[in-house]
């Protein structure tokens, strides 16, 4: 992977997004991410020059989201290589399953999930077909409780 892509992680936590685009106006005042800048860190965040951000980090960690129909659409937003994504964090949201979508980050490396409601262990299996996933976070998610999880 390019150093430069793998800059600073482009950081929408603790926003109190409700959802990923504002495409669905049936939603009334949801807060949304394509609304908000990322944080600023200590590492400064690069971007292109169509204002993308050089990055294969995204951060969406801590948020009220309870559903991932719009990721692919947020990824291409915010980042300058969308297929480079190989982090990211849902963690301390509301998701309740995992979204086929996340099955389609043939790049993704590292998944964070903890502190979600996902419940069925066998939704777990869906990220298998990920090649080069390597860490998954599932704690604080009711699955916890399924005899098999470990």
């Amino acid at each position: 992977m390019d150093k430069i892509m793998c800059g600073a992680p482009v950081d929408l936590s603790f926003r109190s997004l409700t959802r990923l685009t504002g495409s669905d106006l049936h939603h009334g005042f949801s807060k949304y991410a394509w609304t908000e800048n990322p944080h600023s860190s200590l590492r400064p965040l690069k971007k292109n020059s169509e204002s993308k951000y050089l990055s294969c980090s995204l951060r969406l960690s801590n948020n009220s989201i309870i559903d991932l129909c719009d990721l692919h659409q947020t990824v291409s937003h915010f980042l300058a290589e969308p297929s480079s994504l190989a982090w990211l964090d849902l963690s301390f949201n509301k998701l309740s399953h995992i979204d086929k979508v996340l099955c389609e980050l043939h790049g993704l490396r590292v998944l964070y999930l903890h502190g979600n409601n996902i419940s069925t262990l066998s939704e777990v299996d869906r990220l298998g077909v990920l090649p080069h996933l390597h860490s998954v976070t599932l704690h604080g998610n009711p699955i916890e409780t399924n005899k098999t999880y470990r």
